[in-house]
């Protein structure tokens, strides 16, 4: 089962309070195509900054590679390392860049696919909306209990133990 956030355009950029059809669902885990196709993986979700960042780390390593002279197996070593890494994080890198947009979580749900995430998290949140929210109780109308004891903690009284 497959775990999701779920992100919220923010208020600003939304035209109305809430506009389900704009929720993002970035799936948590292993992504076989940021995996393969890193770059492109990267472009197609226009993730900017993120792939301005790889492009530099992989020109570090190039460059650190050919000084220390390694072979051809190293550098496809590191730069399958590197996939793996992408491939790995690629959850984290998305949620990455919708936060620097302005995007807001709003939920986490779990399901055996993108469909059923979404109608768990929507079914959630509808049922949400339509309970009215519970008014606080006012502190004065809290009462402490007059047994009070200087002790805090797992053991009713001072110097008790298991």
């Amino acid at each position: 089962m497959a775990v999701y956030t779920v992100h919220q355009p923010s208020r600003r950029r939304a035209r109305s309070a809430a506009e389900p059809e704009r929720f993002v669902f970035v799936r948590d885990g292993f992504s076989f195509w940021a995996f393969l196709l890193g770059p492109l993986w990267m472009l197609r979700h226009r993730m900017w900054l993120v792939l301005i960042c790889y492009v530099a780390v992989c020109v570090i390593l190039a460059v650190a590679l050919q000084v220390v002279r390694a072979s051809t197996g190293a550098g496809f070593g590191v730069a399958a390392l590197l996939a793996l890494l992408v491939g790995f994080e690629a959850g984290t890198l998305r949620r990455f860049t919708l936060g620097r947009r302005g995007w807001i979580q709003v939920g986490v749900v779990a399901g055996d696919g993108l469909e059923l995430a979404e109608r768990r998290f929507f079914d959630a949140w509808v049922q949400s909306a339509a309970v009215p929210p519970v008014t606080p109780v006012a502190p004065s109308t809290i009462r402490m209990s007059q047994g009070s004891s200087d002790v805090v903690g797992l053991f009713p009284e001072p110097g008790a133990s298991a």
